[in-house]
């Protein structure tokens, strides 16, 4: 885990799920998941679009990387996994990888929250996946 992802982390948790570090307030969970190789726990703050009550978004944009994050390689080997939120503490879920056009119609979502994910879509070929999350 890279000094920057826990530093989030130890923030979100020290403060009841809020992180002003680069504004994303309480607009982060904490996805915990298991190496699709290794087995190992891990846990990756990433930005959430709370669907409904049972189910929340996490797009798998790597900051526009042209390779997919491992979490996301992660939830597709082991897709029971947990959260932690700003607003229901940890939750156990189960991840779905969404298909297209509803993957398509998600993303929307998430360019229409932030710029940055207009940005990330331009500097990468690839199709940025959406994945649901869904309470278990």
């Amino acid at each position: 885990m890279t000094d920057w992802n826990q530093k989030i982390i130890d923030e979100f948790r020290d403060n009841g799920g809020s992180v002003a570090t680069m504004g994303f307030g309480r607009g982060l969970v904490l996805l915990r998941h298991r190496g699709a190789r290794t087995g190992t726990v891990r846990v990756s703050p990433v930005v959430a679009i709370r669907e409904t009550d049972d189910a929340w978004l996490v797009a798998a944009s790597a900051a526009g990387s042209d390779k997919n994050p491992d979490w996301y390689h992660n939830l597709l080997a082991h897709p029971d996994v947990a959260i932690e939120t700003p607003d229901d503490g940890e939750v156990e879920v189960r991840a779905q990888d969404l298909p297209r056009p509803e993957r398509d119609a998600a993303w929307e979502r998430f360019k229409a929250m932030s710029d940055g994910f207009a940005g990330y879509e331009r500097k990468t070929s690839r199709v940025i996946p959406v994945v649901r999350l869904t309470r278990r």
